[in-house]
């Protein structure tokens, strides 16, 4: 607003100070309503205002010349909100109760018949193997003496923390935004300009916030993304989703779903719009997951996953109930993640890993045999697929 006054101001002045031509106003008047202004040698200066008006028969000059450089970027006063909304917050629920197994490497879990049998760590009828990632599916909870005891879907008793997920979901779109856009994964503070060398600005944005980007310029080295006037925020802080609703190679169908690794998202195209996007999070190193273009083949509502590749097993991971699941790539699927704090980075053993109510939107949007496109623009994922196994979780 404050710089929108600004604005206001020199051109206040600038028609001041320009003489007006001496025909009469009904002979120039622009389409609002405004007369055309002549500069001293005659020529016909454009009214700043609606960018889309102006012709060949006058000058984009001051304020006008302003005003369009930034309609170029798509930047206009206001700036317009994109066209999405956050799905249904009902999408997030599923109906498991979590928790998670803390123990360390080589110890074990006792299970019980009962949680007097818990409590008391008698008559154990098996013992569950730490590992990496150890969650569970329970139905009731007790706390006996500060612990936590719950009973599992079987029946039985273990002790062990209860675990809540993340209610992070993405967007979903009522038509293609003009520019892209995408979340800042860090709490940051923008720049007035694209460089560390320019002042900080007393604007904060934190983890997940949405942004749009009109331009992106280089500066000590990374990439500076313009998220509003005279604000830019640097590539290590943002999470770009670049729109491109051009049918990717391979891929035979106008419905598709698209995996960035290296932004770490995930877009999902029909008819050549753009339905929703999300911030996921993907292989690790060395457990990248393999890009390519491949098919659904599979979808399960839920699914235990679990697995180990490190040859001592320290890696081992067992996870139960793991929400609406979608196998693309031999056992890589995209599928809720409720042991996930954050998306934004790379994590998983070459799965898809998403918040639990993007997944359940993609589940009801998707169907066996839709393409699933994943690529890395930086070209730093290995593409040879004798480094490719089975892949996990």
């Amino acid at each position: 607003m404050i710089r929108l006054t600004k604005i206001l101001i020199i051109l206040l002045c600038f028609l001041i100070l320009v003489p007006a031509r001496s025909s009469s106003a009904d002979e120039n008047l622009q389409p609002d309503g405004i007369t055309d202004i002549q500069t001293a040698d005659g020529d016909v200066l454009c009214i700043p205002g609606n960018q889309s008006l102006l012709s060949d028969d006058c000058l984009v000059l001051g304020p006008s010349a302003v005003l369009n450089t930034l309609a170029e970027k798509h930047m206009f006063f206001p700036l317009a909100p994109l066209p999405a909304i956050t799905p249904d917050e009902t999408l997030n629920k599923v109906p498991f109760l979590y928790a998670k197994l803390n123990l360390e490497f080589g110890q074990m879990a006792g299970v019980y018949g009962s949680v007097d049998d818990a409590v008391s760590g008698s008559n154990k009828l098996r013992d569950i193997a730490a590992g990496q990632l150890i969650y569970l599916s329970y139905v009731q909870q007790a706390d006996v003496n500060g612990n936590h005891y719950l009973q599992l879907l079987s029946g039985e008793w273990v002790r062990a923390s209860p675990s809540t997920y993340r209610d992070f979901q993405g967007l979903e779109f009522s038509d293609t935004p003009d520019h892209d856009f995408g979340w800042v994964i860090n709490e940051s503070k923008p720049h007035s300009g694209p460089g560390y060398n320019f002042p900080e600005l007393d604007i904060t944005y934190y983890r997940e916030n949405v942004i749009q980007i009109y331009d992106i310029q280089m500066g000590n080295g990374v990439e500076w993304y313009l998220i509003g006037f005279n604000q830019w925020l640097d590539r290590p802080n943002v999470r770009q989703v670049v729109v491109s609703t051009e049918t990717p190679d391979g891929i035979q169908s106008d419905r598709w779903i698209e995996v960035n690794l290296y932004e770490q998202t995930l877009t999902i195209y029909e008819n050549h719009e753009l339905r929703f996007a999300a911030l996921i999070a993907t292989g690790d190193a060395p457990y990248y997951t393999q890009p390519g273009v491949f098919q659904i083949y599979e979808k399960k509502p839920t699914e235990n996953m679990s697995g180990a590749f490190e040859a001592d097993r320290s890696d081992y991971y067992y996870l139960e109930d793991v929400p609406w699941t979608m196998y693309f790539d031999k056992s890589r699927a995209l599928h809720g993640a409720y042991w996930r704090t954050m998306f934004g980075y790379t994590q998983s053993h070459g799965c898809v890993n998403l918040s639990v109510g993007d997944s359940r939107w993609i589940y009801d949007w998707a169907a066996v045999g839709d393409w699933v496109y994943v690529h890395d623009p930086s070209g730093k994922t290995p593409t040879d697929p004798a480094v490719y196994s089975q892949g996990g979780a």
